[in-house]
């Protein structure tokens, strides 16, 4: 089972009214784990359970939360799932800015995200690393620990009446409070204010091939394109996987402000191409899907160099559903029946049957002489065993009398 604990602690303002949320977030094995992870299974989870329903139950109905990011996190694309009215981004002090990661953070803040700035020390080198963004910051976090008090009055000098708010960070007591608060400072956390609470999300069940189903099925029903953003926005490792695609395309050279780019620019054919591409690449637990994936793309081709100019389209994605047998566990008819396809690619896939079947049957036996070609030269070299499991699974009766 998927778990992780977010831990959330209060943020104060002025008046000791809640104003916002901090979340960390930790692991099963209780170790601190961030966005910059979101390329694998922990992280993934983080950032359906911020995304999801349950987040009004977390912050609130209008609580804000401020959640750490870092050069890997800005550069990934992996925050475009977030509501920029409900989440700050919090930039890590030890982060490297690159020309990159400030073209990025810029970015986000055109897109109306709110930026502040974590663990501020209040040093001259502090200062001199972050001057490019006070322009774009909305909040500094001030550690009273770390910093110095004759730096620390120098930074409230410069900011305090300006339009950048200041929060004190590692409010211990209520010494501190009083103290930092005649100061002048906005905002305030703590243990003394408040000790973080953790909560256990369990990461959904759902499974991967459903939600891209039902994507396809929104597509094909001709729904508008914000209804296909709001989906979308709602699988984070989707959304990450499609503008990590759309970015690498070396058809679009652009900047990446919204999905609802994403869907105008690659048009619904396309993104009906990539989600069977990826449908593919990512939900198949086959040791052989890369193998899977390229043939399933060769079919697809092939069937559309086939079609005349009006069904090529179509074909193509005949092409990629013939082979959805080969990664789903469940019913393939029940599973057609469920997204209601067109119905030339529907008799197609569970009958071989229609207007693509000859150009399905030209296919398969490219493939089949191909790989006989494959497995005669390497015929000494197969285990006897799996040929029997290859045999038998393709309902090839075997004469045990001769083995």
């Amino acid at each position: 089972m998927n778990v992780i604990n977010i831990s959330k602690q209060k943020i104060l303002d002025n008046k000791k009214q809640l104003y916002a949320y901090e979340l960390v977030f930790k692991d099963s094995s209780n170790h601190t784990t961030g966005f910059s992870t979101s390329v694998v299974g922990t992280a993934k989870l983080i950032i359906s359970s911020i995304t999801s329903k349950e987040l009004d139950k977390l912050l609130g109905r209008r609580t804000v939360a401020f959640i750490n990011v870092d050069e890997s996190t800005l550069l990934k694309g992996i925050l475009d799932v977030l509501d920029n009215d409900r989440f700050i981004l919090n930039i890590l002090e030890d982060i490297d800015l690159t020309e990159k990661v400030i073209a990025k953070i810029i970015q986000y803040k055109k897109r109306g995200f709110r930026l502040s700035l974590e663990h501020f020390d209040s040093s001259a080198e502090m200062i001199t690393k972050f001057s490019r963004l006070f322009n774009y910051i909305d909040i500094i976090k001030m550690d009273i620990v770390l910093s110095e008090p004759k730096n620390l009055e120098k930074v409230m000098a410069k900011f305090k009446g300006t339009r950048i708010k200041l929060l004190a960070q590692n409010i211990e007591t209520n010494e501190d409070f009083h103290k930092y608060l005649a100061m002048g400072f906005d905002y305030f956390q703590g243990f003394y204010l408040d000790k973080p609470e953790t909560i256990e999300i369990i990461g959904s069940k759902e499974p991967a091939q459903f939600i891209i189903i039902q994507l396809i099925k929104i597509i094909k029903d001709n729904n508008t394109t914000e209804q296909l953003e709001f989906f979308i926005k709602k699988q984070p490792d989707l959304s990450f996987k499609l503008v990590e695609f759309f970015n690498n395309s070396k058809k679009f050279n652009v900047n990446i402000e919204s999905i609802t780019q994403v869907i105008t620019l690659m048009g619904r054919e396309k993104l009906l191409r990539w989600l069977m591409v990826y449908l593919y690449s990512e939900v198949s637990q086959n040791s052989a899907s890369q193998t899977i994936l390229t043939l399933a793309i060769k079919r697809a081709e092939r069937m559309e160099a086939d079609a005349n100019p009006v069904n090529k389209d179509k074909a193509y994605l005949a092409g990629m559903f013939s082979m959805l047998s080969s990664i789903f566990e469940t019913d393939i008819k029940e599973l057609m029946n469920h997204i209601k396809m067109d119905k030339d690619i529907t008799s197609l896939v569970l009958e071989k049957k229609g207007i693509f079947a000859s150009s399905l049957i030209r296919a398969e036996e490219a493939e089949k002489n191909y790989l006989r070609k494959v497995m005669m030269a390497n015929f000494d070299k197969l285990d006897t065993t799996d040929l029997i499991y290859t045999l038998e699974d393709g309902g090839v009766e075997i004469d045990k009398s001769k083995l």
